[in-house]
């Protein structure tokens, strides 16, 4: 089953995003942010770093501890059941890391003989067995809008067991990013950015091995997703829809690539966008949740983590986590 989240929603559009309350900001580009079984917070940053992070109720800090360091660039992140975290490093590929003695280790460098470039985000089931993403298999980090102007689709889905080696699951995405796993595990959740959509794939069941789109026409570029404590998906869009970025994905490829040629040599690149818009997903495709605030202080919002209390949000962009109550607890905020 798919569903549309299109600009304008059956509630009448985006409900107000609740004021954002920065924390922490000392952490300089904090790009997911996931919380574990006791609502503690982790965070990679640009320098490498894996912070921890407990706070107070109302959002203020407890603590902001910088934990590990993975020598590379860590993206996606994900705490597993006896402590340790998993982390999608864009320079390391998949590592594990222990956060409470520092040590880190490398879990995958490699898929069938090829160097893993660009891991992006990370789950685990409850069998061990690992999925993660890679965003492109042409192009760094340092150079995302290569492959976001040339629209490559070399995305791909991986799968870890335990013992095992990295194997394709899904190639050909269209700049692979967050992924989930359903709340009984029976399909995964793919945000694909490049074409703003959510993709489902089945785990179990007849269909197994197969996939579709859980929700399509996004209304921007999504990046991480998370599974919230209500049993939705939680997605960040980046920054809203471009025409121009959906009039140059229809072009040749030989147009595009020229396009990404001449912005690299001009040094162009796209500015953080001054929108922060957060999208919670239901597991049959439907909207439940659509915050937006229209002239954010935090901006190129990559992540949002639902805990019980708030919601925290992460950027590639900006310096800190952005923290803000749930909003209305009598449910006018949702989407309907």
């Amino acid at each position: 089953m798919s569903g549309q989240l299109t600009d304008r929603a059956a509630q009448g559009g985006p409900q107000t995003l609740p004021a954002l309350r920065i924390v922490a900001p000392e952490i300089e580009g904090p790009e997911d942010v996931v919380a574990d079984a006791d609502g503690t917070l982790f965070t990679g940053a640009a320098d490498g770093a894996i912070w921890r992070l407990r706070l107070a109720a109302p959002g203020a800090v407890d603590e902001a501890t910088a934990v590990a360091h993975t020598g590379g660039r860590p993206l996606g992140l994900q705490p597993l059941p006896g402590g340790e975290l998993l982390v999608c490093d864009a320079r390391r590929g998949l590592l594990c890391v222990d956060p409470r003695h520092g040590s880190v280790r490398v879990l995958a460098d490699e898929v069938a003989g090829a160097p893993l470039r660009f891991a992006s985000n990370v789950t685990a089931a409850a069998d061990g067995t690992v999925y993660f993403t890679v965003s492109s298999r042409r192009y760094g980090l340092d150079e995302w809008l290569g492959d976001f102007l040339e629209h490559t689709g070399t995305g791909q889905l991986l799968r870890l067991r335990p013992g095992g080696s990295p194997e394709v699951l899904l190639d050909g995405l269209q700049f692979a990013n967050g992924v989930a796993l359903a709340p009984d595990e029976s399909f995964l959740v793919v945000a694909e950015s490049g074409a703003r959509r959510l993709s489902r794939y089945q785990l179990a069941g007849p269909r197994a091995g197969t996939t579709g789109t859980l929700a399509g026409e996004l209304p921007g570029y999504p990046d991480n997703l998370s599974l919230g404590p209500d049993g939705a998906f939680w997605v960040a869009l980046a920054r809203p829809r471009s025409a121009g970025v959906e009039l140059l994905h229809g072009m040749p490829r030989r147009v595009r690539r020229t396009a990404w040629e001449v912005a690299k040599r001009l040094r162009l690149s796209l500015p953080p966008h001054p929108t922060a818009r957060v999208l919670a997903v239901r597991p049959d495709g439907g909207p439940a949740w659509d915050l937006s605030a229209v002239r954010s202080p935090y901006r190129m919002v990559t992540s949002v983590c639902r805990t019980e209390h708030l919601l925290a949000l992460g950027s590639v962009a900006e310096r800190g986590i952005a923290v803000c109550a749930l909003p209305g607890a009598d449910g006018s905020s949702r989407a309907r």
